[in-house]
């Protein structure tokens, strides 16, 4: 059996990145550990979930030139919600820019919000 357990996004700053992903976000950080030189391997994912994101800092301009375009202006990432008026209300609460009020696809409930690198988000509760 085949399933996705990591990938990576890249950001300005390993700290910023956990400040924003775990404190307004509300996801878990797993793991923090100090590689040497400058580089951290970390690991943050939303309680429960199989998949975890690995924060990589950028190092050189071609890194740098793909912090918040990394999927080419779409939205790149989605984050599935059981309780998306729970959610969306916390997220707010906690400073996260919603780039639109919420709003009903055929799939479900979805509004698109930004991390403070540019990357471009769904939180989205699928219809059953």
């Amino acid at each position: 059996m085949l399933n996705i357990s990591l990938f990576t996004l890249v950001v300005p700053d390993y700290d910023a990145a956990i400040r924003f992903y775990v404190d307004q976000v509300g996801f878990s950080l797993l793991e923090d550990t100090d590689m040497g030189g400058g580089k951290r391997w970390v690991r943050i994912a939303p309680a429960g979930s199989d998949t975890a994101i690995l924060i990589a800092r950028a190092v050189d301009a071609r890194q740098q030139a793909a912090i918040g375009n990394q999927t080419g202006g779409r939205v790149g990432f989605f984050l599935n919600s059981d309780d998306f008026d729970r959610d969306h209300t916390r997220m707010l609460a906690n400073g996260v820019e919603f780039e639109e009020a919420p709003r009903l696809e055929p799939y479900g409930k979805v509004a698109v919000w930004r991390d403070p690198f540019g990357n471009r988000w769904d939180l989205l509760q699928f219809t059953s």
